[in-house]
């Protein structure tokens, strides 16, 4: 290329070429001219493997677009990956997505045009398609299509990125580091338009029996987006503290010390409060999922345990982030 690409695409990844694969196939379909655009594979667990995959994608691609693979060994994380990517970019206007996607072949055109108007950043549809009986799990995968701001599918100015100085690199894993993105362009007061035309498909993956347990480990970093902008967590994200969690926990803390001081009375009715509320919170997430064997007893299972394990991580971010539970 002789001249500067009008948009970058970066698209971390991390021990997945089989999903990296589908995602650069989809990406070549784009109906931009090749000439206008880049492809940046910002990789956080190097491997030869994925290597030698980019490596067949730009060979494929003829270098119309440019597709490299950047190594990230510094930092570990989505967050960090898309800072490496987007440093390296040559484009103006940067397109993020994820290696889980498969972004429509108008996408990046829409993109373009969604900030044609002059804005700093663009959010486009994310479409999740479920099965005709999701699960809870799937249920909760899914909101992801409903987010505000979501970095599977959003356009930044270089410009806005150098402002607000990218993402923090704190959040090591998956979560809500995209919403700081966000938080962040909000309070210096930058515009983010809607680009609904702008479509990436993300599908569901397949997940393990229980796998809500290990998801409540991305909490902590509630604890850290609340710390660095608590009116626009409030307003945005949630509107108070996780009360029914709280109470849970709470009981379950008046069954043990009733325990230790001899008082069963007292252990009884916290164990029968502990007993309602957990049956309360089982059958919330249970009426809008399937009615399946398999989905009422991961749901039965993770009820026992999601409120204290997400006070527990919450905790956890507390005592790392340091501020106040959210």
């Amino acid at each position: 290329m002789t001249g500067s690409p009008l948009i970058s695409v970066v698209v971390p990844t991390y021990k997945r070429p089989d999903l990296l694969e589908r995602c650069l196939a989809a990406l070549l379909k784009q109906n931009l001219p090749r000439d206008d655009w880049e492809i940046l594979v910002c990789d956080d667990g190097p491997s030869a493997q994925t290597q030698a995959l980019v490596e067949r994608v730009a060979e494929h691609a003829g270098g119309r677009p440019p597709v490299r693979y950047l190594p990230v060994s510094n930092t570990q994380g989505p967050a960090g990956a898309r800072n490496v990517g987007w440093r390296a970019a040559r484009a103006p206007v940067i397109a993020f997505t994820d290696d889980d996607t498969m972004p429509e072949p108008g996408w990046l055109k829409a993109g373009l045009e969604a900030m044609a108007s002059g804005v700093e950043a663009a959010v486009g549809t994310v479409l999740m398609p479920l099965p005709d009986e999701p699960g809870d799990l799937e249920r909760d995968a899914a909101r992801l299509t409903e987010a505000e701001f979501v970095t599977a599918n959003c356009f930044v100015r270089r410009d806005a990125l150098d402002a607000v100085g990218g993402f923090d690199e704190r959040f090591t894993l998956a979560w809500r580091e995209d919403s700081d993105l966000h938080f962040a362009l909000l309070e210096r007061g930058f515009t983010i338009a809607p680009a609904p035309a702008a479509t990436v498909v993300h599908p569901l993956r397949p997940m393990p029996f229980g796998a809500s347990l290990g998801m409540q480990k991305k909490v902590m970093f509630d604890v850290l987006l609340y710390r660095k902008f608590p009116e626009l967590y409030r307003q945005r994200i949630r509107p108070g503290p996780p009360w029914l969690y709280l109470t849970i926990c709470a009981s379950l803390m008046a069954v043990l010390l009733g325990l230790l001081a001899g008082r069963w009375e007292v252990a009884a009715a916290a164990a029968a409060a502990w007993a309602l509320l957990t049956t309360y919170f089982f059958i919330r997430r249970l009426r809008l999922s399937a009615c399946t064997l398999r989905n009422v007893a991961e749901v039965l299972f993770t009820s026992l345990f999601i409120p204290p394990l997400s006070i527990y991580w919450r905790v956890v971010g507390a005592a790392r982030f340091g501020g106040g539970l959210p």
